[in-house]
């Protein structure tokens, strides 16, 4: 799906385990990994066609990207939470470890113990936002933070369902779901 959005929080120097308002409202909903090594993530993911942009300017990023890369702490934590919508998976990459939030993310998840190294999360991320990835991945896709871990699987059969249907509207020469609407 094309508006699917994702923001990266480089937030160097905060920790996850701190308070704040904005960390209180990510630490509710977010599958935290505390054994993430983040190290070099932010490249990675403005390897993946990331744009890296100021906490301020998140939305009007994410209008012409897929995913928006900031550097800051609880300012820009609040910024992408700020931003983000209910198809927007925020990953906040902090001094003790890395949070996922959002979309398809399984708020219920607590701490996740694996260990993950950048190359995951920028993996995670590539998959949640469908984003392209190179065939030189070495990477794992994070299943243990995800609230299905078949949502591809599931995205592609709701599709051919779809698919199906409107082939079967194609043979039968009849648009009754479509003549009843003003946009067919």
């Amino acid at each position: 799906m094309a508006d699917k959005k994702a923001i990266l929080v480089n937030a160097k120097g905060m920790k996850l385990a701190g308070s704040g308002e904005a960390l209180d409202k990510l630490n509710k909903k977010a599958a935290v990994l505390p054994n993430a090594d983040a190290s070099g993530l932010a490249d990675k993911a403005v390897a993946l066609g990331g744009v890296k942009c100021a906490p301020a300017d998140i939305a009007s990023t994410l209008e012409k990207s897929v995913l928006a890369v900031v550097d800051g702490a609880e300012d820009a934590l609040a910024a992408a939470l700020d931003a983000a919508n209910r198809r927007t998976v925020l990953v906040v990459a902090a001094d003790d470890g890395v949070a996922f939030y959002g979309l398809g993310i399984n708020g219920k998840a607590g701490k996740v113990a694996r260990k993950v190294d950048a190359g995951d999360v920028a993996l995670t991320i590539a998959t949640i936002a469908d984003m392209p990835i190179g065939e030189d991945c070495e990477a794992g896709v994070i299943y243990q933070v995800l609230k299905d871990p078949n949502l591809k699987l599931n995205e592609l059969i709701k599709l051919q369902e779809a698919l199906a249907r409107m082939e079967s509207v194609i043979e039968r020469n009849n648009r009754e779901p479509w003549d009843k609407h003003d946009c067919a």
